[in-house]
């Protein structure tokens, strides 16, 4: 690794990759240390690397190790993150001094990659599907520090849409007000990461690569700050049925609000109640997603480097 300041070292390869214009796709860690279990986890973070190098891009997966910010992890790293005995911190906005000050281990969530990448000069990510205003806000105002973060922070982030366990609605509202574009790619319906369709459109559809990265170049070349969500449908043989998931996730939320369940605690829990009663089945999607958003956002690294 080279030392990039006093508290971030970028591997050699993303930083020649950056120095000469190439382009370089931004990864969290969150979905290695918290989504997905174990040894599963290292196999689908090792398999999205491998897609994005496909595309003739280098993947910079961002974690904190030992208090340092690492933006670009050797396999060695990633398999420290992935194993659940290293006891990783989930680690955002807010998390990321005191990770830093007592020199812990701590994964990426959305809002903290962005803050990572945009440091390091990295302008596209990758996710799962972004964080947002959970049901119950109203009392709980228990909303997600990514839409903060996108509300500022110049980073695209290729997902499947927002999370289905949120309030979906109020995240897109909320999203408005802020002025973060959610934009659909070949489609117009907002998908909900397990499945292609919703009940809400998008703010626009854009069919091309190309016109995707001069979307997100023309926003920032006028100033207008913060980051794009791109919305990238889950492809139609992975997806699960809606009224399946949906009912799954209903009764996680039930099962959740019955023992009290909150804050930071609430993602992973609803999570594995809905892999338990689908039987694995959204575990299955949820990495066929994540290999589907891999690929199109080294696709539109690679259009953005060459208008950069």
């Amino acid at each position: 690794m080279l030392v990039y300041g006093k508290y971030i070292d970028i591997s050699k390869e993303v930083l020649l990759a950056l120095d000469y214009g190439k382009p370089v796709v931004a990864l969290g860690t969150t979905i290695i240390s918290h989504e997905i279990p174990y040894p599963l986890n290292i196999e689908a973070a090792l398999n999205v690397e491998k897609i994005i190098r496909k595309e003739g891009v280098v993947p910079a997966s961002i974690a904190i190790i030992d208090g340092r910010v690492k933006v670009g992890l050797t396999k060695d790293e990633l398999e420290y993150i992935a194993n659940p005995k290293n006891k990783i911190i989930k680690t955002s906005r807010r998390d990321i001094p005191t990770v830093i000050a007592k020199k812990l281990d701590g994964s990426t969530t959305v809002a903290s990659t962005m803050i990572m990448a945009d440091t390091a000069g990295i302008k596209i990510m990758i996710s799962g599907g972004i964080g947002g205003v959970h049901r119950g806000a109203s009392e709980t105002f228990d909303i997600s520090a990514d839409l903060e973060e996108l509300e500022k922070t110049d980073v695209a982030v290729v997902c499947s849409g927002i999370k289905p366990i949120l309030d979906i609605r109020l995240t897109l509202e909320l999203l408005e007000t802020k002025g973060v574009p959610v934009i659909g790619y070949k489609t117009k319906v907002l998908p909900t990461y397990f499945t292609r369709t919703s009940e809400y459109k998008v703010d626009s559809n854009i069919e091309s690569v190309e016109e995707l990265a001069n979307a997100i170049k023309a926003k920032w070349d006028l100033d207008l700050r913060g980051g794009v969500v791109i919305a990238n449908p889950i492809p139609k043989e992975f997806e699960m049925d809606y009224d399946v998931i949906n009912l799954a996730i209903e009764k996680a939320i039930e099962k959740s609000i019955k023992l009290e369940i909150k804050g930071n605690m609430s993602t992973q829990f609803l999570q594995e109640e809905i892999r338990k009663l689908t039987n694995g089945e959204s575990l299955k999607s949820s990495i066929k997603l994540l290999y589907n958003n891999a690929r199109l956002s080294a696709k539109l690294a690679r259009e953005y480097s060459k208008l950069d």
